[in-house]
């Protein structure tokens, strides 16, 4: 499989009016293979069969005993869905439970009022280099809770004036005082 670079040059150099022996030349590949990547220009990728499980005739009963038990663990299930005709192992069972509850976990997400609260953090991007001496440069992120507004300024100090300077203009941005 080519990487996309190659898949790249290739329709580049088809687009350019080149044979597809004289893009198999130019780029040391083999004709076959310039044609296959012709005839399908959005890549080699072949549609995914969804492949069926020994669990599958017994999700609707899995998905009922974790709505009523929601802490029941892999083994009690197994033995429930055995003495239903299951003839798998306990792997395939706790990879499923894994799934199912990895997908269901979510978070509380925290909400302020406008002007409320801010977050801000420094961040480091290297160093600029200015005729004979080089300085680091950091970037101040702040931003509004309420409005998710992001205000980034960048400087060559983290000293506190510069942090202040660095907040009045954020306020001004956000439309405080």
């Amino acid at each position: 499989m080519l990487n996309k670079r190659d898949v790249f040059e290739i329709h580049r150099l088809k687009d350019m009016r080149f044979s597809v022996r004289q893009i198999a030349k130019t780029l040391n590949l083999d004709r076959g293979t310039i044609a296959k990547y012709i005839r399908q220009p959005n890549g080699m990728t072949k549609p995914v069969k969804a492949r069926s499980s020994k669990l599958d005739p017994f999700r609707g009963l899995i998905k009922e005993m974790m709505e009523q038990y929601p802490k029941v663990n892999a083994p009690v299930i197994l033995t429930k869905i055995k003495d239903k005709g299951f003839d798998g192992e306990i792997t395939i069972v706790r990879d499923y439970l894994r799934q199912q509850r990895y997908d269901k976990q979510a978070f509380i997400r925290f909400e302020s009022g406008p002007g409320q609260q801010m977050q801000i953090d420094w961040g480091h991007f290297g160093s600029l280099v200015y005729k004979n001496s080089s300085r680091k440069l950091y970037a101040l992120a702040v931003i509004e809770s309420h409005s998710r507004m992001l205000y980034v300024v960048f400087t060559h100090s983290q000293n506190q004036a510069a942090l202040h300077q660095g907040l009045v203009n954020a306020f001004k941005y956000f439309g405080g005082t």
